[in-house]
């Protein structure tokens, strides 16, 4: 066991002073057969620490149905760290943003309009602290004062950009001392002076979030913290991207010059992000600040440690800044070979309407309910009613959120982007079953649109008159099953393998490896959709870019037959799966 506490301006591990250098691993956004990798190349970076977040909506995403298994499994990646012979860094929001789905908080404690998320309303600190205590059960016997990596435990996250409700933050530092947390606790904020007064309590260590100007905000929050060791516990080191933007990246030199100046000035550090990893399934957030802009798969982040942990030279140059001013170990990480390049065809396809029954409950009800209203949170569903008019018609919702395909009968007739704002669409003359496919392209994780509802939102109107009688489907995705054994069937009654995919359609190509590896799927010659390697969801591809690749852990693979599944709501001109060397994140030009 160990002591770790703050005196005067230093950080004392055992009673002498100690900088922590740590990078940001978010172990829910890597393969949890992963973490030992990308934790060991952080510590041949130079770095002693390791720090996380904890989205509180992937442990629990129904009220009361707690995970921390698996990919999950939160003290197994502690231990982790703790093997590598270093420390963590635990920070357990609730909130957290991290372009994360919702920003961490459940989607389900918005269904309550009576909850007052973020302060000190009684409902929302009764089911933060039942949050909390589960966390900080697995980190208070992982503490340095116990035996384990925990150096720093922080409270909230960035709560002086959002609020200033003292009652709210000294409820959350009475459930982590409650709970047992005795490491020192911490707050962050950017270094603004409002913001740092508003973001924090006396008795809690201020540090800030930045990239750049790291003297200038350093003797910020210098001012408003006269005494205590001085740390950057988010140095932006890069950034992320949205889909129909660019791949950001920044000045590889810049960010070393930043870095430096920070450690010369003996702060501490976290550099956010040290490896990035990526946004399985339907986890990425989304920004909306007058136009919708969801986060892509990749959160590769630019960082030292690219999305599939291989070093970049954004690596070699932070180790060169690192070595000025610490120990840094002579070992070198071993950078890995090209992944295997080759292209498979498709091999069997079904409608997704076909399988869609299979997938959830269709639900009935006369006014047209919410995505959240059904207990759904993520994802994609199915609204359908009947229409029957003699004339061309508009069709016109209160908002969509965030994209949907309208279908009269079985023929398409256009999609519906919260990004360009539509609500409305024409119709030709129709009578029969209208059917709207909605997907649920992230949740917003900064500002005032978080938690907001997801699906269609009313009043739905044809021609000027209301639209009821609705039949919900939530398409429920954990497992393929269902869609494997459509595929079997219509594999064994079509001979020849489909030339095209048009959408929305389940697609499923097989490929044999020698042995696990990493690999890169190339997804330009598709439309948009998801995509599934051996039934694990690797996340979201759209041709509107910039990201041109998915990335497939090694472990996610196996030696043999492998399969593929996608589901491609658009097209595919070529009904092929190609496999590339490298990522491809997109051109960088604005």
């Amino acid at each position: 066991m160990s002591t770790f506490e703050i005196a005067e301006d230093d950080f004392l591990l055992d009673g002498r002073p100690h900088r922590i250098l740590s990078g940001a691993i978010h172990y829910f956004r890597v393969h949890p057969d992963d973490w030992a990798d990308r934790i060991r190349k952080a510590r041949l970076m130079g770095l002693n620490t390791v720090e996380t977040y904890v989205p509180w909506n992937a442990h629990e995403p129904q009220p009361g149905e707690w995970t921390a298994e698996g990919a999950l499994d939160l003290a197994r990646f502690l231990r982790t760290v703790q093997e590598e012979g270093m420390h963590a860094i635990v920070r357990p929001g609730p909130y957290i943003c991290a372009e994360w789905d919702n920003g961490g908080l459940p989607a389900w404690l918005f269904t309550d309009p009576s909850v007052g998320i973020r302060r000190a309303e009684p409902a929302f600190l009764s089911a933060v602290t039942a949050f909390l205590e589960r966390v900080l059960a697995i980190v208070r016997p992982l503490q340095v004062t116990e035996g384990g990596p925990v150096l720093l435990v922080q409270v909230e996250n960035e709560y002086g950009a959002y609020g200033d409700d003292k009652d709210y933050l000294r409820h959350l530092v009475a459930v982590f001392e409650g709970a047992g947390i005795t490491v020192p606790l911490t707050t962050v904020d950017q270094p603004e002076p409002a913001m740092l007064e508003n973001g924090s309590l006396p008795g809690l260590l201020k540090t800030a979030s930045f990239g750049s100007r790291s003297r200038e905000r350093l003797a910020t929050l210098r001012e408003h913290q006269p005494t205590g060791p001085l740390m950057c516990s988010e140095f932006w080191d890069g950034w992320f991207d949205h889909w129909g933007a660019h791949h950001h990246t920044t000045s590889v030199e810049q960010s070393a010059a930043d870095l430096d100046e920070l450690l010369s000035l003996g702060a501490s550090v976290n550099i956010y992000m040290f490896h990035g990893g990526t946004n399985f399934g339907f986890t990425n957030g989304a920004n909306d600040k007058g136009v919708y802009q969801p986060i892509v798969t990749s959160y590769d982040y630019d960082a030292p440690l690219d999305e599939a942990g291989e070093p970049t030279e954004k690596y070699w140059v932070f180790r060169d800044v690192i070595a000025k001013h610490a120990p840094v170990p002579a070992e070198e990480p071993v950078v890995a070979a090209a992944a295997p390049a080759f292209s498979v065809p498709f091999l069997d396809a079904v409608p997704l309407f076909a399988v869609a029954s299979r997938l959830g409950d269709w639900q009935h009800t006369d006014d047209l309910p919410t995505f959240d209203a059904l207990g759904h949170y993520s994802g994609l569903g199915l609204y359908r009613t009947e229409i029957d008019t003699a004339e061309p018609a508009v069709l016109e919702f209160g908002e969509v959120r965030d994209r949907a395909y309208v279908f009269v009968g079985s023929t398409r007739v256009g999609v519906l982007a919260r990004d360009h704002h539509d609500s409305a669409i024409t119709l030709s003359p129709s009578r029969g079953t209208l059917t709207v496919l909605v997907e649920d392209q992230g949740r917003v994780d900064y500002g005032p649109r978080i938690g907001e509802p997801k699906g269609l939102i009313g009043p739905v109107r044809l021609n000027g008159e209301g639209l009821r009688r609705w039949s919900v489907l939530p398409l429920r995705l954990p497992s393929l099953s269902a869609v494997r054994a459509e595929l079997d069937a219509a594999g064994a009654a079509v001979e020849r393998e489909p030339e095209r995919l048009a959408g929305p359609v389940f697609a499923r190509a097989a490929f044999e490896l020698a042995e696990q590896g990493t690999l890169f799927l190339d997804t330009t010659g598709w439309g948009k959709g998801f995509a599934w390697v051996n039934g694990f969801n690797l996340g979201r591809y759209w041709t509107r870019g910039p990201q041109e690749t998915l990335h497939v852990p090694a472990p996610v693979t196996r030696a043999g037959r492998n399969e593929l599944v996608i589901l491609e709501l658009e097209s595919a001109a070529d009904a092929t799966a190609a496999f590339v060397s490298e990522p491809r994140l997109g051109h960088t030009d604005f």
